[in-house]
């Protein structure tokens, strides 16, 4: 008995130390998605980290069969995380609640993530594609998770280190945080999991920008920045008169003479300097604490007005001037394309960048609407008041781009919606922001311009890092609604094109 009894309080002791020194953490144990339309992700990750000095097995995990899964690795190491991806697929729009039983080694009870949100629309043929869990090369929503990343800058030729960059980091369109690297070019912090969006500026270097997918797994990147040119000035000598610079009498007895000339001894011409063999330590004339935000990396970045050359007396005025003397309230209506090519590069980041700039811009006088299509189109909210700045923003935020391309249905609902919130007395324009031409049910669109400029509503449009070929349909359209067509290409493009965009458009002339 004694012994059976000994036996026993070794088996607890052995079970207690385990547990203790496996603990396993889940980053979250429920996750509203809130309102799912046909372009959002319905998938989220949950990181799982294990604080203990044992080594913990995901054993299994049981969930309801519109519910997938994927591990990142089903073994979580001492002082290590993995992720948890859960996708819901509801067969039918409305509210739904789903538990999600995750049973772990350290652990005898499973534990519990609760999964709810409300599907308000579907995608076409979306419930073929919600049979499996996407993999982990796929954007997924950002989560709150922060972990410890590393961000290097180095030289593009030589590869040689670069200290004392600017490195900001952008997700979701939104400036996340900003860091300066140290003297071996390298800077380690903690920053949320996500797709991010990278902007680095040295003054010696032209800037340098990326967008990669951040993780565990992924937890450094580095930014190569191209060396600007080294200018050497060149001594300029005097100019001498054509007596003294050309002497007949000195030509005439060379002729005669035919005296072969002497061979000059040539000098060595003074050794340039050569960037790619400089040192790439040398220090730049900065306090390393000094906060270096993205606007002021931006504002190093020397940007003419897109149509400075279009109006003299618009040039003169400086961008931080939007007054009411200069320009008139303006109601624009924003058609976004959102379809899937808009998650080839960094386009998506660009859009949701170029439209937070625009709304912080913006007076309360000034009002927005925003439509999004892909294969279908929907409106993100009516005419709003520019007051509501934070208001506008969500639903931006949530934006995920999938599906086809109706650009003819965006346009035509985003005139609409411009004829609605009217203002008489001030500029009113649709601008569309997309990365091609307007492909289904588009055939019309063109009439649908004339007739709406003809009723004073413009159009314009925005090419967030289009194709050469679509470029001359983006002009053709933006001509025939009396409107622009606005490069968008980089993080200094979406900072200030769509805004010159907007004083163009309300300038009172």
């Amino acid at each position: 008995m004694k012994k059976i009894f000994s036996f026993c309080l070794t088996c607890m002791f052995i079970s207690i130390s385990y547990l203790i020194s496996a603990q396993i953490n889940f980053d979250k144990k429920q996750h509203n998605f809130g309102e799912l339309y046909a372009t959002d992700e319905y998938f989220v990750d949950i990181p799982i980290k294990n604080t203990g000095t044992k080594k913990v097995f995901i054993l299994t995990v049981k969930k309801d069969k519109e519910v997938s899964y994927l591990l990142s690795n089903d073994l979580i190491g001492a002082d290590s995380s993995i992720i948890l991806r859960l996708k819901v697929s509801p067969k039918k729009t409305g509210n739904f609640k789903y538990p999600v039983e995750v049973f772990t080694s350290d652990r005898n009870e499973p534990t519990i993530i609760q999964l709810t949100g409300n599907i308000k629309e579907f995608e076409e043929n979306a419930l073929a594609a919600f049979q499996s869990c996407p993999d982990f090369k796929q954007k997924p929503a950002r989560t709150a998770t922060d972990f410890n990343f590393t961000v290097v800058t180095i030289d593009q030729e030589t590869k040689e280190i670069i200290p004392n960059s600017a490195v900001s980091m952008l997700q979701n369109g939104q400036n996340m945080a900003n860091w300066r690297t140290d003297k071996k070019g390298e800077k380690t912090g903690k920053i949320p999991l996500g797709y991010t969006y990278f902007y680095a500026t040295n003054e010696n270097y032209f800037p340098s920008e990326m967008g990669t997918y951040i993780n565990f797994q992924r937890n450094k990147v580095v930014l190569e920045l191209a060396r600007k040119p080294v200018v050497i000035p060149v001594k300029e000598e005097p100019l001498l008169a054509l007596e003294e610079k050309v002497a007949p009498t000195e030509i005439e007895i060379v002729l005669e003479e035919k005296e072969t000339p002497k061979p000059v001894k040539e000098e060595k011409p003074a050794k340039e300097p050569n960037p790619a063999k400089e040192p790439k330590t040398t220090e730049v004339n900065v306090t390393e604490n000094k906060p270096f935000t993205l606007d002021e990396q931006l504002a190093e970045t020397k940007i003419e007005p897109v149509f400075a050359a279009a109006d003299v007396k618009l040039k003169n005025i400086p961008f931080e001037n939007f007054d009411e003397t200069y320009f008139k309230p303006i109601n624009v209506v924003f058609v976004l394309d959102v379809s899937s090519s808009m998650l080839v590069g960094n386009r998506l980041e660009l859009l949701k960048f170029s439209l937070f700039e625009l709304i912080d811009y913006l007076r309360p006088q000034d009002q927005v609407a925003i439509v999004a299509y892909s294969s279908k189109t929907r409106l993100l909210f009516g005419t709003t008041s520019a007051k509501e700045k934070e208001t506008m923003k969500k639903p931006i935020e949530r934006l995920r781009a999938a599906g086809g391309t109706a650009g003819g249905d965006g346009i035509k609902m985003g005139f609409e919606q411009a004829a609605k919130g009217y203002l008489k007395d001030g500029a009113n324009t649709v601008i569309i922001i997309t990365d091609g031409a307007f492909n289904k049910n588009s055939d019309d669109y063109q009439q649908s311009i004339q007739k709406y400029k003809e009723q004073g509503i413009t159009f314009s449009v925005v090419g967030i890092q289009n194709a050469d070929k679509d470029e001359a349909k983006m002009r053709e359209a933006a001509d025939i609604g009396s409107g622009r067509y606005i490069p968008i290409f980089k993080l200094s493009d979406a900072q200030r094109n769509l805004i010159q965009e907007i004083r163009f458009s309300s300038y009172r002339r």
